[in-house]
């Protein structure tokens, strides 16, 4: 195998989170569906905006806040997203690249606006998003970067990919090109919207595509139509080399072979905003592989990425996540 320089790269849909906090009286009067990722068009996401008091604004997608968290860590980064040449689009690429990560995609300079997520965090700590791709759609197999995949460990990738035609393309094309340097190919879920759109295509996608598969519990049973976890976890087990599922409180369990690993939750004292969570949870866990730690160590980073940013506003760690696994680990009596 020939040498890397990166540990991950990421590709999906590069957009800005766009976070406001509301009641869910909000959310009835508008008739806006609560607790999901909902595609919208630049008119009902303007709307949406105009009716909201922004608490914070930064680059986000799942892929990119998976990378950013693992750059938190330490890991070397680098990211395949499309975004326009306009404000939100700076924005996107001076946080990535305040995150350390490279970012090379050439930025559109006509069609349509970068990408926003209206993200709405109710008093539960529940997050709907609402989304206009925009810039995001136009990613496509010319965007695929094959050098900066056959540089990196891992190539990983988000669920979201699936809803845009080009986009699929670019995934299939990124995912050989990572087979044909011997790289193992992670793929998140993200949301069970997508699932319900595209799930025999995606449980194919799996089986002939991905190594490492990330899904929370809910995704998972319903990628195999099936209301038991443990019937869900042993179908898993023969599409992928390793699983790792996510269940809230509950913490996650990692599946590899006929091995199943349950690890516990962190303890936190508030969940303030449940918004990425899994994409941080993916990165502790990828971060972990990249070191050669154990499946059960990996998990429990995992859990420690996420669980600091569940406690406030926004997808992206508010403090150096490499110091704040080493002090857990610690504590844990594990080798940091």
């Amino acid at each position: 195998m020939a040498e890397t320089v990166y540990d991950v790269v990421g590709m999906g849909n590069a957009i800005v989170d766009v976070l406001a906090k509301v009641g869910d009286a909000f959310l009835v009067e508008r008739g806006l569906d609560k607790g999901s990722m909902t595609l919208v068009e630049a008119a009902e996401a303007g709307k949406i905006y105009a009716d909201v008091i922004p608490e914070l604004q930064v680059s986000g997608g799942a892929a990119a806040n998976t990378v950013s968290g693992m750059a938190s860590l330490g890991a070397d980064c680098a990211y395949i997203g499309k975004v326009h040449d306009d404000e939100l689009g700076q924005l996107f690429q001076r946080n990535i690249a305040m995150a350390g990560i490279d970012f090379f995609t050439p930025p559109l300079t006509q069609g349509p606006a970068t990408g926003r997520s209206v993200v709405l965090v109710t008093p539960d700590a529940e997050r709907s998003m609402f989304t206009y791709l925009g810039a995001a759609r136009k990613l496509n197999e010319d965007d695929v970067d094959e050098k900066l995949i056959s540089e990196s460990r891992f190539l990983f990738l988000e669920g979201y990919l699936w809803d845009e035609p080009d986009s699929q393309k670019a995934m299939f094309k990124a995912c050989e090109a990572a087979h044909k340097y011997d790289r193992e190919v992670a793929f998140s879920v993200a949301a069970k919207s997508c699932v319900n759109k595209h799930r025999e295509k995606m449980l194919q996608m799996i089986a002939n595509h991905v190594d490492i598969l990330f899904a929370n519990e809910e995704e998972l049973k319903l990628l195999f139509e099936t209301d038991s976890l443990e019937k869900a976890l042993d179908a898993i087990k023969t599409y992928v080399r390793i699983a790792a599922i996510t269940r809230d409180s509950r913490g996650s369990v990692v599946v590899h072979g006929r091995e199943k690993i349950f690890v516990e939750a962190e303890k936190i004292e508030e969940v303030v905003d449940s918004t990425g969570a899994g994409d941080l949870y993916a990165a502790g866990f990828l971060y972990g592989l990249s070191k050669g730690r154990s499946l059960g160590t990996c998990a429990t980073i995992g859990g420690i990425t996420a669980a600091e940013v569940i406690t406030h506003y926004g997808a992206r760690p508010e403090v150096s996540l490499r110091g704040l696994v080493r002090h857990r680990l610690i504590e844990y009596g594990k080798r940091p």
